[in-house]
């Protein structure tokens, strides 16, 4: 059985993105609205879509602990900090979350809907790819942003 052939959300060709989705990434991108939006497939609209977002006073931990310990989603962190000149940055981390733990179509799913959606999410400085939270420890993310 092959996967090739014209049209159709077919597997190799992942899902439909909300424009929701880019929105609120936008709005967090440009605007710095939120610190975090964590995206996950609705797969009946085939699409993704927004779950959860968080504000500008959460924290890293608010972040990790939104995302489901047994379900793969997608997630994008703002990351602030301060330069070794001391100037104010700041990184947009993309984390494709794939616990172990989740079920093997979940993870499918997301491995093949990933790059379509990336693509669409313009100003993505660092992604990341964690199957367990030490993966994507704050010390992870502070080191990839310097």
């Amino acid at each position: 059985m092959s996967f090739r052939g014209g049209g159709g959300a077919n597997a190799s060709s992942g899902m439909g993105v909300a424009d929701h989705s880019k929105n609120t990434y936008m709005e967090l991108q440009r605007k710095k609205v939120y610190r975090y939006v964590i995206f996950k497939i609705d797969e009946n609209k085939k699409e993704i879509v927004v779950e959860k977002t968080g504000g500008p006073a959460e924290s890293y931990q608010d972040f990790a602990a939104s995302l489901p310990e047994n379900d793969c989603r997608y997630a994008v962190y703002d990351f602030d900090y301060v330069t070794s000149e001391n100037c104010q940055k700041s990184k947009i981390f993309f984390v494709a979350w794939s616990p172990s733990t989740s079920r093997i179509r979940s993870k499918m799913l997301y491995a093949t809907s990933k790059g379509r959606f990336t693509r669409e999410l313009v100003g993505i400085h660092y992604e990341i790819q964690a199957t367990d939270p030490t993966e994507m420890d704050l010390d992870v993310i502070r080191e990839r942003a310097n």
